[in-house]
C-alpha cells in the first residue's frame, strides 16, 4: 500500500544475534502467530475456514489489492465474499481503502481469490500477518500471486494515475517475514533473481498493448511507514534505483517466493513523491487517484488472468 514511510532493510532476515542463520534442525513450532498459536497451525486454521467456505471452488491464481482498488472484485461472477473477521487470525484493516475481506469468484475461465485488505506493518503487525494470507493462498493451492499497490513516484517523468508495471522491488523495511525458524513447505533461502515472474511480466505486457492501456515499467521500494518520506529520502531511493515507493508487497513477494508461487506485480501512482512535486502530500489524493484509473488496472488484471 501506498502511504508513504521511513526506510529500512530486509537483509536482517540473513542474521540473527550476528551470526548467520541456517535454519537447520530448528523446530518450527517456535514461531508464534497471532493469539501464541504457532504459524503452521494459524494457516491451517485459516485455510480450513476458507475451504469450507470455497465449496468447489479450487482457485489457483490470487489478486492482492492496493489501497483504492478494491472494485476489481465487482467484476468477478458468481462471486461470494467472506469477511476478515470469520478468517481465524486475519484481523481488521484500519486503513481507508481496505475492504477487508477476501472475494472468490471467475474472471474468464479461471477461478480467482482477491484479497481486499491488507495488513501493514505500519499498523503495527510483524511481518509473519502481513504475510499471512499469502502463505494461507499456499495452502489453499493457489500458484499464481498478482499484487498491486498505490505508490509514490520518484521516477520524473511520471504522472499521477501511471500504471507500472514491477519489474524488481528493494526491501527497505528490516523485515523479511523468513526471518526465524523455517515452516513447512518454504526454502530458508529462495532465490530472488527473479521475483517478479519474467513470463508473466511479457504477458502483461501483451496484454497492456492489446487492450491500449499505458504500461511503465520499473522498480519499487518498499518502506516501513506510515510517514510520507522526505524530500531527502526520496533523493536517496531515487539513487538506490527505484521508480516508486511505497508500503507494502515486497514481503509478501519474499514469502510467495520461498513457497515457490510465481508472482505479478503492479502499482499505481497516486501521487508524485516529495520534493519532486510541489504539492503536500495525504490519503485523500492517493484514493482519489486510485479511483480514477481503476478501470485501466482492472481491464489489465482480466486480461492478464484470461490468458493464464
Amino acid at each position: 500500500m501506498r502511504k508513504g514511510g521511513k526506510r529500512v532493510s530486509g537483509a536482517g532476515a540473513l542474521w540473527a544475534g550476528g551470526q548467520r542463520s541456517s535454519g537447520a534442525g530448528v523446530n518450527p513450532r517456535v514461531a508464534a502467530g497471532p493469539e501464541g498459536i504457532d504459524v503452521p497451525e494459524q494457516i491451517e486454521r485459516a485455510a480450513a475456514v476458507l475451504r469450507n467456505r470455497l465449496g468447489r471452488r479450487r482457485p489457483k491464481i490470487a489478486v492482492v489489492l492496493g489501497s483504492g482498488l478494491g472494485s476489481f472484485t465487482k467484476r468477478m461472477r458468481d462471486a461470494v465474499s467472506i469477511r476478515y473477521r470469520d478468517i481465524p487470525g486475519f484481523p481488521e484493516p484500519t486503513v481507508v481503502g481496505h475492504g477487508g475481506e477476501l472475494v472468490a469468484g471467475a474472471i474468464g475461465g479461471n477461478e480467482v481469490l482477491a484479497q481486499s485488505g491488507r495488513f501493514h506493518l505500519y499498523e503495527g503487525h510483524d511481518a509473519g500477518v502481513a504475510v499471512l494470507p499469502v502463505r494461507t493462498f499456499a495452502a489453499l493451492g493457489v500458484n499464481t500471486l498478482i499484487l498491486t499497490n498505490a505508490a509514490g513516484g520518484i521516477r520524473r517523468t511520471f504522472a499521477a494515475g501511471a500504471v507500472m508495471l514491477i519489474a524488481d522491488h528493494i526491501n527497505l523495511t528490516f523485515r523479511n517475514p523468513l526471518f526465524g525458524a523455517v515452516l513447512p513447505g518454504e526454502e530458508r533461502f529462495p532465490d530472488m533473481s527473479d521475483p517478479y515472474d519474467h513470463s508473466l511480466r511479457a504477458l502483461a505486457r501483451e496484454v497492456a498493448l492489446q487492450k491500449r492501456v499505458a504500461l511503465n515499467q520499473g522498480v519499487y521500494v518498499q518502506v516501513l511507514g506510515p510517514s510520507y518520506e522526505t524530500p531527502a529520502e526520496i533523493r536517496m531511493l531515487d539513487r538506490l534505483g527505484a521508480d516508486a515507493v511505497g508500503m507494502s508487497t515486497a514481503v509478501e513477494v519474499i514469502a510467495a517466493r520461498a513457497r515457490g508461487l510465481k508472482c505479478l506485480g503492479f502499482s499505481v501512482v497516486t501521487n508524485l513523491a516529495a520534493g519532486i512535486s510541489p504539492k503536500r502530500l495525504d490519503h485523500a489524493e492517493v484514493m482519489e487517484t486510485a479511483n480514477r484509473v481503476t478501470g485501466e488496472l482492472t481491464t489489465l488484471l482480466e486480461g492478464v488472468i484470461e490468458r493464464l
